[in-house]
């Protein structure tokens, strides 16, 4: 495991905050592929100094893909013991910011890619490397339509985010939205000849609440998932800008998780309808916006991927994740996905101190080289 970790101290030491440019680590895979025969296609974002990386070793055809992201959260306002963007041994764990989310299967990925690059492939090796994940699966959504064409389809992909090395069939697809209501201002003595942009704004939350209580109750289930059924969460409610001025603005952000049984299209709907009703009620507006949006994953346990995964990693029990990943955006267009990676995302996952052990590593690593027996 002595490259791997060679590697991840290296990954580590690059601020890839998903507020900032990932240039200088790109430039560092992209020379590293490069210099080990890899064909490397970068896929730079059109609108901020960001970019990903396909790559594809070996001869003609579909072979199998690996995937990983970039980007990791924010450390400021955690109260770490470490520098986080400094690779810090101590016994199993290997702390640094992205070990676990997920610097630790990229560092795996890329010492794969090395020995790929000295074995005799009979199918390819094909590497997806993306951006700005963390912050709504931006980056490989600008980025799937370049994936034919620099590649080539896969037959099967492994997502690399944490499951400990369990393989992950299914999680959840999300829509951001902002819901920004409008009003009047006015002096507060006279309040009640005003708008109150705050007023529809309450009552929008209050009806996201009584949309969450009805897919509880009868919406689909699927008792895989800590929280079987679809979820509507409203994370942040902002309006207002002094005590004597009534509010001529107020802006709500929400989501809704989605399970594969209920349609996002249908739920979007409702959302509208509501907002509809919102409106007339308070005489206003309500523009709706999407933030993001990501499909989810809901791959069959019998498909020839999962199978393929079992075995490479070994493990024979499967599971559903509660966090988003890219795995959808491939399974949407065509390629069979699972997720499985090294590290708990409930454990560490954007958590200061964030850790990864020696044990989920090396684990990942003999996964990794099963992958490379499978395409000799």
């Amino acid at each position: 495991m002595t490259q791997t970790l060679e590697i991840l101290d290296r990954l580590i030491a690059f601020d890839t905050v998903s507020a900032r440019s990932n240039l200088d680590m790109i430039g560092w895979i992209e020379d590293f592929l490069t210099t080990r025969g890899f064909a490397v296609t970068r896929v730079p974002d059109p609108d901020q100094p960001k970019a990903g990386l396909y790559a594809s070793i070996g001869p003609a055809g579909a072979g199998l893909m690996l995937s990983a992201h970039t980007d990791v959260v924010p450390v400021e306002g955690q109260c770490w013991t470490r520098n986080p963007f400094r690779l810090t041994d101590e016994g199993d764990r290997l702390y640094g910011r992205g070990t676990t989310d997920m610097k630790g299967f990229l560092a795996a990925m890329l010492s794969c890619a090395d020995k790929a690059a000295a074995r005799p492939l009979r199918e390819p090796l094909k590497l997806a490397i993306s951006y700005d994940e963390e912050v709504g699966c931006i980056g490989i959504a600008r980025m799937i339509d370049a994936l034919e064409p620099a590649i080539g389809l896969p037959r099967a992909c492994i997502v690399g985010e944490p499951t400990e090395m369990q393989v992950a069939v299914g999680h959840k697809g999300k829509q951001a939205l902002r819901a920004i209501c409008h009003g009047e201002a006015g002096h507060s003595a006279l309040a009640p000849r005003f708008v109150n942009a705050l007023h529809p704004a309450a009552d929008l939350l209050t009806g996201l609440r009584d949309l969450q209580d009805d897919l509880s109750r009868n919406g689909a289930q699927d008792a895989d998932y800590a929280v079987p059924c679809t979820t509507v969460h409203a994370g942040k409610l902002t309006g207002g800008t002094a005590l004597n001025i009534v509010p001529d603005r107020a802006e709500l952000l929400f989501e809704f998780r989605h399970l594969a049984a209920d349609r996002p299209e249908e739920l979007r709907s409702r959302i509208d309808g509501l907002i509809r009703q919102t409106a007339k009620r308070h005489g206003t507006e309500i523009e709706l916006k999407q933030v993001f949006a990501y499909p989810g994953l809901d791959t069959a346990p019998d498909a020839k991927v999962t199978r393929l995964a079992q075995r490479l990693a070994q493990s024979q029990h499967l599971t559903k994740v509660a966090f988003g990943t890219e795995a959808g955006f491939f399974n949407g267009i065509g390629i069979p996905s699972v997720v499985c990676g090294p590290g708990s995302m409930e454990g560490q996952g954007h958590k200061p101190d964030e850790y990864i052990t020696r044990a989920q590593l090396a684990a990942c690593d003999t996964m990794l080289d099963r992958v490379l027996d499978d395409l000799c």
